[in-house]
Formats: C-alpha cells, structure tokens, sequence
C-alpha cells in the first residue's frame, strides 16, 4: 500500500481521472469485469490455523519502505544496517522505491559497505588478498585468455576494463599508502636531525 506525502494526497477526482486517461476505471464496475464470476474471496491456505502470524520481535532498528504502512509479520535480519553504509542505506528510504534516488543510493551503499569490509579485513589477521580472490590466477592457468580469443563472448567487451574496476583501487589504495609512510619516514628523519 503506497504512502502519499502530505503535498500531494492521493484523493483524485474519478470523473477527471475518467476524461483525462482513456481506459482509466473500466474495471470499476464488476459488472463489465470479465472474470468477475471467477473471481472468489481469498481464503487462507488449508491447514493454516491462524490468520495473522505474530510480529517478529525487531531487535534492532530496520528499514522499512514508505509505501508500506508497516513491516511484515517475518522479515530477515542477516545484515542489519552498520556503519557509514547503514547511515546511507537508512536515506535511501526516505524516497519511494518507484523512485530513481531510492535505488542509487542503496547502490552506493553497497559500494561503501565493499570498502568498510575490506578496511575491516585489515584489522583482522587475515587481509583480502586481490590476486586470489579476483580469479586472475585461475584466468593464468585456466585458459582465460585462449577462452576468449577469436570468440563472440559477451564479457569479452568489457574484459579490457576489468582489470582496472578490479586492481585500481588495489594500486591507488597502495601507492596512498606508500606515499604515506614516506613522509612519515621523512618526517622522523627530519626530527632526528
């Protein structure tokens, strides 16, 4: 059930409707509906003993889209919101989901919680390692570049480009992270001095 704002209520003039968008209320009346007489009241499921099942229990903060009035009765709880990316993906929802905005930037979310994860595996004892877990051993010594030559492929028109999305960052996060330590050596040695 969409949510309106309260700027634009949603209580439209049905005539207006009518002479404004051909075909607009043709099924109003069940009488010109067609498949009326098959139409039956929903009932639940056999074997269903109740109606409505019990809310979950929210035990931390959820997102909820506009359009719906409340969230329903089970709902996942393997990712709950975190960090930079939680605090963007909490402002996606404050746009309908009908809504270009609302998608994007849940996709920039997405890109955020990449980077918060990667910064994350640092901390532990166990970094990403971006030559294993990209696949460019396995395109070495799988046939990765004989399986694309001479081949109507579709990643073939993209492949050119992937190794820069793929180890760009894994180069500029690096050379950062050099020209750093640099100045602070630089920096020591001018103490010392």
């Amino acid at each position: 059930m969409p949510a309106y704002p309260a700027d634009r209520p949603h209580d439209p003039d049905t005539a207006a409707l009518v002479d404004r968008i051909p075909g607009w209320g043709v099924d109003l009346d069940p009488a010109n509906r067609p498949a009326v007489p098959r139409e039956l009241p929903v009932e639940p499921a056999p074997g269903v003993h109740w109606t409505v099942p019990e809310d979950q229990p929210e035990r931390q903060p959820r997102e909820r889209s506009n359009e719906h009035a409340f969230l329903p009765p089970v709902f996942g709880t393997s990712t709950p919101p975190r960090g930079l990316s939680g605090m963007i993906r909490r402002s996606a929802y404050r746009y309908s989901e009908g809504r270009a905005a609302h998608w994007l930037i849940l996709l920039g979310a997405d890109r955020v919680a990449s980077i918060e994860a990667h910064l994350a595996s640092f901390a532990t004892g166990r970094p990403d390692n971006p030559v294993t877990e990209t696949g460019i051993r396995s395109e070495l010594s799988h046939h990765g570049w004989s399986s694309r030559r001479g081949r109507k492929r579709v990643d073939g028109n993209h492949a050119w480009i992937d190794p820069l999305l793929v180890g760009g960052p894994w180069v500029i996060t690096g050379a950062a992270a050099g020209v750093a330590v640099g100045r602070v050596v630089r920096l020591a040695r001018r103490s010392r001095r």
